[in-house]
């Protein structure tokens, strides 16, 4: 449909013209005003004094009172430019490019859901951490998937196209500031970023040196089944709902059942893979009561422990959830199921806008479903290409994530193993790490403050792969715990004596 080679007229004629432009020496900000040509069009470059930026509103996604949370950040160029690769394409940029103490580097970050917005945030991360950094909104405004109806080319710009194209673009951007290309280029991204990602490194493997994929929300065909099994399971009737309170009956139950197979009870179940854990022990033993779940609820935990399921043939569809992940579930079962499943089956499978998550089909809508051509599928484990030019992709995923199962990122990272065919080269090319505790990207109960950007720079600038990672889980703003986390499959383990907070004193194993 679409390959990783391609280069669109406006991002080559951008290239050119910043090579003309900068004949060798670095620019002033405003005069990449001056780079505005078809297909790329600047509409700012602009000199940002320390600590003056504040988040615009509107199609940007902007902060509407409060304190300006990028009050810390240096002196930086900020450009934005749209570009319009295809006839119905108005792709939304930016580039923020440090005044000064510039590592080299690029930083691209991910977006969440739908996009529809630009994610100033993690560029604000990036730019304090050194990087010259880029986002896009990848082609349209707002947070849902109705941009969908009418406009295929926007839907191909969403799949793939935006990030690849502001890839180009920021790199060409950084060269004309500058007077030099970036000596490493990063992407950076989590759930619809993790698929971004990926997408990155199977279609588009030049573009990246180093990647980080965290929850990717890369298979879109049965991850959406996934998604709204989770709801219906709890919206078989009125019985079969859940409550807070029975979230809480679940996880103290899953706790208690696996908390302690690392070695210390801390809250925290280290490898659920490992945890045999029957909500049935929840069921209550007379009347229905605090403290207990009634038979239709334990029905209903049983299944998105499960996961989804073919009606018909049993075959599984989609990981369920985790052991210990259970206080995070009302994101996922409650009035609504997760809106980025329902819009994809209204707007991508049925483009009907009046379809309901209750009318999907667990035996034909599967067959319907996988007929369906998108972009949203970023699946292919060959990382051949990726690796050969010395790639280097990480990818995270917290255990108690309630939104993408986590053993979707596992399964994955096995099949990369399986497929790409030199063993030796995808080993030092491609790690996971599980964060436990962890929820959607962040949160939950563990240690899920670290920074993988620093360790695939390590990466990239020793070649020696991350085998721990550091992690903490922080407090009202106090580190209350440190813990490493290890490359998969192996795990964090007590090693019997020390305080069991600090992570000298845990090994991976």
């Amino acid at each position: 449909m679409k390959t990783g080679t391609r280069r669109t007229f406006g991002a080559l004629f951008l290239i050119a013209v910043l090579a003309s432009a900068r004949s060798g020496a670095a620019a002033t900000c405003e005069s990449l005003m001056s780079l505005s040509r078809s297909g790329t069009t600047v509409t700012l470059a602009q000199l940002v004094d320390a600590g003056r930026f504040v988040q615009p509103s509107g199609r940007a996604g902007g902060v509407r009172g409060g304190a300006n949370p990028f009050a810390a950040l240096p002196a930086f160029c900020r450009v934005a430019a749209t570009l319009t690769p295809a006839h119905d394409s108005e792709i939304k940029i930016e580039v923020w490019l440090p005044a000064d103490n510039w590592n080299g580097k690029l930083q691209s970050v991910g977006n969440g859901a739908w996009a529809g917005t630009l994610s100033y945030p993690a560029m604000a991360t990036a730019l304090a951490a050194g990087y010259a950094a880029a986002s896009t909104d990848t082609g349209h405004a707002g947070g849902n998937a109705n941009f969908i109806v009418g406009h295929p080319e926007k839907l191909i710009d969403f799949e793939e196209r935006a990030v690849h194209e502001m890839t180009v673009a920021a790199k060409a951007v950084v060269d004309a500031f500058y007077g030099r290309a970036p000596r490493a280029s990063y992407f950076n991204g989590c759930s619809t970023g993790g698929r971004q990602a990926l997408t990155e490194v199977q279609r588009y493997p030049a573009d990246y040196d180093a990647i980080v994929a965290g929850a990717p929300a890369n298979f879109a065909k049965r991850q959406t089944f996934g998604q709204i099994w989770l709801w219906q399971a709890t919206h078989k009737d009125a019985a079969s709902m859940l409550t807070p309170e029975s979230y809480q009956v679940l996880h103290q139950a899953a706790l208690d059942a696996c908390d302690a197979h690392d070695g210390v009870k801390d809250g925290v179940i280290e490898n659920p893979a490992l945890c045999r854990f029957d909500p049935k022990v929840t069921l209550c033993k007379g009347p229905a009561g605090a403290g207990c779940l009634t038979a239709p609820q334990v029905e209903a935990a049983a299944r998105i422990y499960a996961g989804a399921s073919h009606a018909r043939t049993r075959e599984p569809l989609y990981p369920g959830l985790e052991p210990g992940s259970e206080l995070g579930w009302g994101s996922s079962v409650a009035a609504q199921p997760v809106g980025y499943a329902a819009d994809f089956f209204k707007y991508v499978v049925f483009r009907d806008e009046k379809w309901e998550p209750s009318q999907l089909n667990f035996d034909a809508d599967v067959a319907l479903t996988d007929r369906t051509p998108t972009g949203l599928n970023a699946v292919d484990a060959d990382l051949s290409s990726f690796i050969a030019r010395g790639g280097k992709l990480l990818i995270y995923h917290g255990w108690s994530d309630p939104g993408i199962p986590p053993r979707n990122a596992i399964g994955y990272y096995q099949r990369v193993l399986a497929t790409t065919p030199d063993k030796n080269a995808v080993r030092a090319s491609v790690r996971a790490f599980m964060v436990p505790g962890m929820g959607h990207c962040g949160g939950g109960e563990g240690t899920s403050t670290f920074d993988m950007v620093a360790a695939v720079d390590r990466w990239v600038e020793t070649k020696v792969p991350p085998e721990r990672i550091p992690a903490s889980r922080v407090v009202n703003g106090e580190t209350v715990r440190t813990r490493p986390l290890c490359a998969y499959p192996l795990t964090a383990a007590y090693k019997g004596t020390g305080d069991p907070d600090d992570a000298s004193n845990f090994v991976c194993k």
